[in-house]
């Protein structure tokens, strides 16, 4: 389970980074609350999102993006499994 902490946060910005993607936080009308822009290997968030949107938005994210695991530190690699590993919410049956 990840948990919705700063240090949650840097170590998620540190994933897309390792592997040559710019993080950067902006203004704009992003109805997911991200954009990635894939031939320039930058990851743009708004800016607004507070530290759990933006875990969030990272945890989203970080699936779609061409990450080599062989690039990452141990501790980031780990990272990255788990967040690969982790179930779709948006899929899962709603509880009666």
């Amino acid at each position: 389970m990840i948990k919705y902490t700063q240090n949650t946060l840097d170590k998620l910005e540190a994933i897309p980074e390792q592997c040559g993607y710019i993080l950067r936080y902006e203004r704009g009308n992003f109805q997911s609350g991200y954009c990635i822009l894939d031939n320039k290997k930058v990851v743009v968030l708004n800016k607004f999102l507070q530290t759990e949107g933006r875990i969030n938005a990272l945890l989203e994210i970080i699936p779609q993006l061409d990450i080599d695991p062989g690039t990452l530190d141990d501790n980031a690699r780990r990272l990255y499994t788990e967040v690969l590993e982790r179930p779709d919410e948006e899929n899962e049956p709603e509880a009666p």
